[in-house]
């Protein structure tokens, strides 16, 4: 029998028939959001994005330089009162057109930067990772309860319909019980320029910090549980790069119902998938995690919605949530598992032994 083929042609409008937590609002009831920290992912990625919404718009930037500043204001038509900068950011307690904060700085500036947005009274979306700690994480959950704002972690491909497919195939156990994953996002190249791969006081880590936690994040949300134990190696083959980081790291999860995730992320390598193998089947995605269309399979069956923009429906849900006040889906707890995990899993890798996670 030929292999069968199911494109699913998805766009945002459609996507309100697949993810039903995105519904249309009056033109009148969208949310501002400010994107704070304008580098690569904010300029070619979230800004265009906003394209793509419905509920919500791009109202304002904060930015450490001056000069992209006035590029946003003359690109995105925004008042000058709409921008700001790290000195000044929180006079935006004051901006009633703005109504949430999207943290897109290097990871060990999320938790300053969302505190200091919810104590202005602004709701945050925050990238991933969370930020470099446990600890860290947890001062931004507080902050947010404390202030009464909702917390979003940028987790896109949460809200992007081929993963949640791949959700509920593993967590309905559509092939019974899911038995093994194996995943992996690795990429070659380490650019000596980036905070990413220069400084592990702002990244936090390597490759497990940056892209490994999609990995983590989509054995989790597969199987709908949080490991229980952990064992992980890392490694180094370019001794001169990644000061203070690892270059490719391994790590093993065991999570209570049986199931084992077998996951890896280097920057000397080139993969992208996850693969699901189930008492009676298997599915997966390739590539799994880019920002452009995944291509999935069930079984013989393949899938995908190219048309679907993952920054658009997370940013589109998030103002959903603030409009009806309603639970976020990647909230702040959801980050902090992650975290939890990273941190045991570079435990696992330094001491070679097999850690144990109570939840």
């Amino acid at each position: 029998m030929k292999r069968r083929t199911f494109l699913r042609h998805t766009s945002l409008a459609t996507a309100a028939i697949t993810m039903p937590w995105i519904r249309r609002f009056p033109d009148d009831r969208k949310i501002g959001i400010a994107l704070l920290g304008l580098g690569n992912y904010a300029t070619n990625l979230l800004a265009p994005s906003f394209a793509f919404t419905e509920h919500c718009y791009l109202a304002g930037v904060v930015t450490g330089t001056p000069s992209k500043g006035k590029e946003w204001m003359a690109k995105y038509n925004l008042p000058a009162s709409n921008v700001y900068n790290y000195e000044n950011f929180d006079e935006i307690r004051n901006n009633d057109s703005i109504q949430a904060v999207y943290v897109v700085t290097p990871n060990a500036l999320h938790a300053p930067f969302t505190i200091r947005a919810a104590q202005a009274g602004k709701h945050v979306l925050c990238e991933k990772p969370m930020e470099v700690s446990v600890e860290r994480a947890q001062s931004m959950i507080d902050a947010c309860d404390a202030a009464g704002v909702k917390l979003q972690i940028g987790y896109r491909c949460q809200y992007d319909p081929t993963h949640r497919e791949i959700m509920r195939l593993g967590q309905e156990r559509i092939d019974g019980a899911v038995k093994v994953i194996d995943t992996n996002f690795s990429f070659y190249g380490v650019n000596g320029s980036n905070w990413r791969f220069t400084d592990p006081k702002l990244s936090g880590g390597g490759p497990l910090m940056d892209i490994g936690v999609y990995c983590m994040n989509a054995a989790r949300y597969t199987t709908g549980e949080n490991p229980v134990a952990i064992t992980a190696q890392s490694f180094k083959t370019i001794l001169d790069k990644l000061p203070g980081m690892e270059e490719t790291i391994s790590w093993q999860m065991e999570f209570p119902s049986g199931a084992m995730a077998n996951c890896t992320s280097s920057y000397v390598a080139n993969a992208n998938y996850i693969k699901v193998h189930a008492e009676k089947g298997g599915f997966g995605i390739e590539p799994a995690f880019s920002y452009d269309t995944s291509l999935a399979y069930h079984g013989r069956d393949q899938f995908s919605h190219p048309e679907h923009h993952q920054q658009a429906a997370q940013m589109d849900a998030f103002a959903q949530n603030i409009l009806e006040n309603t639970p976020v889906r990647t909230d702040g707890k959801e980050g902090w598992r992650d975290m939890r995990v990273i941190e045991t899993i570079y435990e696992a890798a330094r001491t070679g032994t097999r850690i144990k996670i109570n939840w």
